[in-house]
C-alpha cells in the first residue's frame, strides 16, 4: 500500500494538471461517490438507515454489515451529542467484514435531534433516560435481528451510558468495550486541567497559562464543572494534543464530515444545534458520574486507552480496572493515540476488535462461517 501511494503521488506530480479537468467539478459529488463506494452489496449483507421509536421519540439508527450472521456491534457515541455516523466512512468499513455495526444518533444528537421537537425532548435529557434508551435499543436489535447477545462499544461520553448498560444488562452483552472510558468525571477533569496547565507552563505559553489560571479552581471546590470553564480547558488541551496526539485542532475531523456519505448539510447544522441543546442539560449528570464503587461486572470487559489521552485521562480508569471483577477483562494501550483512537490508529482498533472481542461471539456460534 505504501508503494502504491508513493507511485500515485509521483504520477500526479509528473502529469500535467490539464489531464484532470473533471477533478474540481467532481468534488461536489463526493457524498454520492462515497455513498456508492461504501454500499453493502453482498448477498447476505444488511445496509439499513431508519428512524425507530425509542423512549417515546423517534431516534435514528443505521445497521450495516456484509453478513447478517455476524454479531452486532452497537456504537454508543461520545459528546454528548457528537454522533460518529458522519465520520464512520473513515474507519468503519472494515469492521463490516466481521460485525453488523449499529450507529445510533442518541436523544438530542444529530439526526435524532432533527426528528423531534426540542421543547418536548428537553425535560427528558437525563442520563437515566438515555440509559433506558440504550436498553430499549438493544432489546429492539436482539428481537429484530434474532440475536441473544450483542457487543456494546462506548466512546467518551458514550462510556457512561455503555457502562451503565453493561452493569444493568450484562446478560445481553458478549462484552462491553470502553474507548476513552470515564469512571470519575470530576477526577478526570482535575487530572486534565493539571496536565494542560503544567504543559503550558513548560512550553512557556503565557496566553494559555493566563487563561487556564483564570478559571482556577477547576473543577470548582463543590465539584461543579461550569461549561465556560470546561470550554477554556478544552481549548488548550486540544491545542496540546489531548484529543488527537500530534495535532493542535479538531479541524481534520470536522472537515472530513463535510463529505460524509451519511450526513447532509442540514444534518451537519443539527450536530451543532444538538450539542448546544444537550450539553448544558447533561453536564450536571456528567459531573456526578462515579463508577469507582462498581466492583463487579458480569460480562467480559475490554478497555481501549490512548496513551496520550488527557480528554478522558486513563489514571482513574486504570485503578478501577485493577479492582473490578469480570468474567474476563483486558486493557489495551494505543501507544500513538490520545482520545480519538478510531482516527489515530484505525488499523489497531480493527485488529483488537477481531482478536479480542470477536472470539467471544464465535464461542457462541454467532459469526458467519
Amino acid at each position: 500500500m505504501k508503494l502504491f501511494v508513493q507511485t500515485f503521488i509521483c504520477a500526479l506530480t509528473l502529469t500535467p494538471m490539464a489531464a484532470f479537468p473533471a477533478r474540481v467539478e467532481a468534488s461536489p459529488n463526493a457524498h454520492a461517490i462515497l455513498r456508492e463506494f461504501n454500499k453493502v452489496v453482498s448477498s447476505n449483507g444488511i445496509d439499513e438507515a431508519k428512524a425507530i421509536e425509542i423512549g417515546g421519540i423517534r431516534q435514528w439508527i443505521t445497521v450495516r454489515g456484509r453478513d447478517r450472521r455476524n454479531p452486532i456491534l452497537l456504537v454508543v457515541h461520545g459528546g454528548p451529542a457528537a454522533p460518529d455516523l458522519p465520520n464512520r466512512y473513515l474507519f468503519e468499513r472494515p469492521w463490516n467484514d466481521y460485525f453488523t455495526v449499529v450507529e445510533w444518533d442518541q436523544r438530542g444528537a444529530g439526526k435524532t435531534y432533527e426528528l423531534n421537537d426540542p421543547e418536548k425532548v428537553a425535560p427528558t435529557m437525563r442520563v437515566a433516560r438515555m440509559v433506558q434508551d440504550a436498553e430499549e435499543l438493544v432489546t429492539y436489535l436482539r428481537t429484530t435481528y434474532g440475536k441473544k447477545k450483542i457487543f456494546a462499544l462506548g466512546h467518551s461520553w458514550g462510556t457512561i451510558l455503555g457502562l451503565y448498560l453493561a452493569q444493568r444488562r450484562p446478560d445481553w452483552l458478549y462484552a462491553y468495550i470502553g474507548v476513552g472510558q470515564i469512571i470519575n468525571m470530576r477526577e478526570a477533569e482535575q487530572i486534565a486541567y493539571d496536565w494542560v496547565l503544567s504543559t503550558a507552563r513548560k512550553a512557556g505559553d503565557a496566553d494559555a497559562e493566563k487563561e487556564l489560571e483564570a478559571i482556577a479552581p477547576y473543577p470548582e471546590s463543590n465539584g461543579a464543572l461550569p461549561l465556560e470553564k470546561m470550554n477554556v480547558e478544552r481549548k488548550w488541551s486540544v491545542h496540546y494534543g489531548a484529543l488527537t496526539f500530534g495535532r493542535q485542532s479538531y479541524n481534520f475531523w470536522e472537515n472530513a464530515e463535510k463529505i460524509s456519505p451519511d450526513y447532509s448539510e442540514t444534518d451537519f447544522k443539527a450536530i451543532d444545534a444538538g450539542s448546544a441543546f444537550s450539553l448544558p442539560k447533561l453536564l450536571l449528570d456528567m459531573a456526578s458520574t462515579d463508577f469507582t464503587k462498581l466492583t463487579r461486572l458480569d460480562c467480559p470487559l475490554l478497555i481501549f486507552a490512548g496513551r496520550y489521552d488527557y480528554t478522558t485521562p486513563s489514571q482513574p480508569v486504570q485503578r478501577w480496572f485493577e479492582r473490578v471483577e469480570a468474567p474476563s477483562k483486558r486493557w489495551i494501550w494505543f501507544e500513538n493515540s490520545a482520545h480519538m483512537i478510531y482516527a489515530e490508529e484505525p488499523g489497531r482498533v480493527l485488529v483488537h476488535l477481531v482478536q479480542d472481542a470477536l472470539p467471544l461471539a464465535a464461542a457462541a456460534g454467532d459469526v458467519a462461517p
